[in-house]
């Protein structure tokens, strides 16, 4: 009997070990050949059709110009490349979906595990300057040393992740990505970061697995920003910053979300339009990338440049990832929520509100969601932080710190 118990027992640990000999090391590895070739083919026109436009009806022609001319002659894919390899890729297959991600670790023993999620247009590539200063030990702003280790997966269907199934949720993404940390990585307890749609899967993780996601940094939430009535009705009154917050939201909702109509009803319209065009790609991404951040963009604290939208459109366009990216949109018509609830944990969550993001929400509202320990405002930056003011989200991050009990 104990015979056969011991061999149970052995069995057992060696399909955890099998499990977790599925993570295989990976290597990016694209040819920008076609794709150079395409863009420096593409024919822009001479002049703009509605002169003194600039980008208020979409990209601006000679933005457009201007990238097309760097992307195909001042371009250099095999550094961008070398500079992502720097990092430890991975990919392993979590119910049938191939998952890509960097998994960074702390030299430090009490390190926190910490998952970042990214949206769109973004990819992995958009959290890359996080990263080393998150391993790296520093103190929070009550003097307790942290750091993290960090992994940063691609969402199904966005560069190296596969396609998902058709009726895939950002909840289902949740799911395989805390079994990712969980059952993969071996992390039993984590924190969680999310940005753009990042930001619903990283809501998702801390309502859903309270016993594992034991803290949520959150740069939006599942739930539609108020209305200037609804402030009225709950008798909030925004202050001057709130305000241009709230300004900048009726003004994405009035004008700037036309994208979000076509890729939630017709993405395969859209995805197939651009599928096999580098230079439409670029000016279908590349404007939200310049419409979205802060106008302060490329000067410090920023680091988005124009190099950096080459990249991410590079990623797009080379790993053929454009059209299941959008599909997204069409698979998640319910995802922000009209009426607001809080999330079944009591784990603690941090938000970081930056000025120039289209998605809003004050300190009070953010405190009907979650176990809400930080709010912190920043004046630089836009819907990209870990893009548009660095130093400030990894500042934010950080303070996941002095709540961490694990």
């Amino acid at each position: 009997m104990r015979r056969i118990q011991t061999e149970r027992i052995l069995a057992g640990l060696l399909s955890c070990v099998g499990a977790l000999a599925t993570v295989t090391p990976f290597t990016v590895s694209l040819c920008p050949t076609q794709m150079i070739q395409l863009a420096d083919q593409a024919q822009l026109p001479a002049t703009q059709e509605y002169a003194g436009l600039g980008g208020s009806l979409g990209i601006d022609l000679s933005t457009l110009k201007s990238l097309q001319q760097q992307w195909t002659s001042n371009f250099s894919w095999t550094n961008e490349q070398a500079a992502l390899n720097k990092y430890h890729h991975y990919t392993t297959v979590i119910e049938g979906i191939t998952v890509h991600f960097i998994h960074q670790k702390s030299t430090r023993a009490d390190a926190i595990p910490l998952i970042l999620n990214h949206g769109w247009p973004g990819s992995f590539a958009e959290l890359i300057p996080l990263i080393t200063p998150l391993t790296t030990a520093a103190k929070t702003s009550t003097g307790k040393t942290v750091s993290f280790n960090v992994v940063v997966p691609s969402l199904p269907g966005f560069a190296f992740s596969s396609a998902p199934p058709a009726n895939w949720t950002l909840d289902d993404t949740a799911r395989i990505f805390n079994t990712l940390m969980t059952q993969v990585l071996g992390y039993k307890t984590y924190a969680t970061h999310g940005t753009d749609w990042g930001s619903n899967v990283a809501y998702s993780m801390y309502d859903n697995f309270n016993t594992s996601v034991r803290a949520a940094h959150l740069l939006g939430v599942p739930f539609l920003p108020l209305s200037p009535d609804e402030f009225a009705s709950y008798n909030i009154t925004l202050d001057a910053d709130e305000q241009f917050q709230e300004d900048l939201v009726l003004a994405f909702q009035a004008s700037g979300s036309g994208y979000t109509v076509e890729q939630s009803t017709k993405p395969n319209t859209i995805g197939l339009a651009l599928y096999d065009n580098p230079l439409g790609q670029l000016a279908w991404i590349g404007e939200k990338y310049i419409e979205w951040s802060d106008p302060r963009a490329g000067t410090p604290p920023s680091v988005l440049t124009h190099e950096h939208i080459l990249l991410e459109v590079s990623l797009y366009f080379m790993t053929k990832s454009f059209v299941s990216s959008v599909f997204t949109y069409s698979q998640n018509t319910a995802a922000f929520k009209t009426s607001y609830s809080k999330a079944r944990t009591d784990a603690p969550m941090l938000f970081s509100s930056f000025k120039y993001n289209f998605g809003f929400w004050t300190k009070e509202v953010i405190s009907w969601v979650g176990n809400l320990v930080l709010y912190n405002y920043h004046d630089f930056g836009g819907h990209f932080p870990a893009l548009d003011n660095p130093p400030a989200l990894i500042s934010d991050l950080r303070e996941i710190g002095n709540y961490w009990t694990s």
